[in-house]
């Protein structure tokens, strides 16, 4: 196997961190993963299995929260800043400025 050295910004690294910490991947398979993805020959998606999953979980907790949030709006509140939080602490939600 080759090796690669790269010189990246805290920032980035901070966010490939976070990212490779929600895959529950170390950092730098996950950081092979990505590059492969970008080397693709027949430009596939290297996590396009996960693509179907993620569409029905999206649909399957829409129509929960709109269920959800007719029924009680404050428990959907609460429910949607604890998604928040969680979100946020992989890394899959952008830093808000001044926070």
């Amino acid at each position: 196997m080759t090796k690669l050295t790269v010189r990246l910004d805290e920032d980035l690294y901070a966010r490939l961190g976070r990212r490779a910490h929600g895959a529950a991947l170390p950092l730098a398979t996950f950081c092979r993963n990505v590059l492969a993805q970008a080397a693709d020959p027949q430009n596939r998606y290297v996590y396009s299995s996960n693509d179907e999953i993620l569409s029905a979980s999206i649909q399957m907790l829409t129509i929960l929260a709109t269920f959800v949030g007719q029924q009680s709006p404050k428990a959907l509140e609460a429910g949607m800043a604890e998604a928040r939080a969680l979100l946020a602490e992989r890394g899959l939600l952008p830093e808000r400025s001044g926070s």
